[in-house]
């Protein structure tokens, strides 16, 4: 058995759960999302909490029966918390600006500045022009979105110029050494 995929899901108060045929829909304080379940693994309601099974231990069960469980606990801590990821801007005259909730302006060093709009559901704020917040709901966008903006201008391994995750480390290499 999963260790991950037989955990419960425990639902808190204010969130409406409903499953039908081939998919879960969750709905609470902050949104409602959807996503379909693969065919084989059902998805049961005991109360408050939710039961995700497998029908037998076939490799492609296995695999299935964890990772469903992930995306259905993400949904349901998703629209009861929402999700976020930190990007920094390091570099002399690199920073970033909130031109709306979900439009933002970057200038990485670039001959023009880079706007960056939002998908549905995403929201960014701009505490520090050096820091970016990226907010939502769905994990998996959170992060799409996140990815996309770093790889606008990745960390450079020489000076470490560029976007990076809050706390990621980025190897440093060593440069030229000059001829005597």
């Amino acid at each position: 058995m999963s260790r991950i995929g037989k955990a419960p899901i425990t639902v808190p108060g204010g969130v409406d759960v409903t499953i039908d045929g081939g998919g879960v829909t969750v709905k609470g304080p902050k949104g409602t999302l959807r996503r379909t379940v693969p065919a084989d693994i059902t998805v049961r309601s005991e109360g408050s909490t939710l039961r995700v099974e497998r029908p037998d231990d076939e490799r492609e069960h296995r695999a299935l029966h964890g990772l469903t469980r992930s995306l259905v606990n993400n949904m349901v801590v998703g629209v009861t918390n929402g999700f976020a990821k930190e990007l920094e801007i390091i570099g002399v005259g690199y920073r970033a600006e909130a031109l709306a909730p979900t439009k933002l302006r970057l200038a990485l060093g670039f001959s023009h500045p880079v706007i960056v709009d939002a998908p549905e559901g995403i929201t960014f704020e701009v505490p520090v022009p050096t820091r970016l917040i990226v907010r939502g709901i769905d994990k998996e966008l959170v992060g799409q979105v996140a990815a996309n903006i770093r790889s606008i201008r990745k960390p450079e391994p020489y000076k470490g110029k560029g976007v990076r995750y809050l706390g990621e480390k980025v190897l440093r290499k060593a440069g030229k050494t000059g001829k005597k």
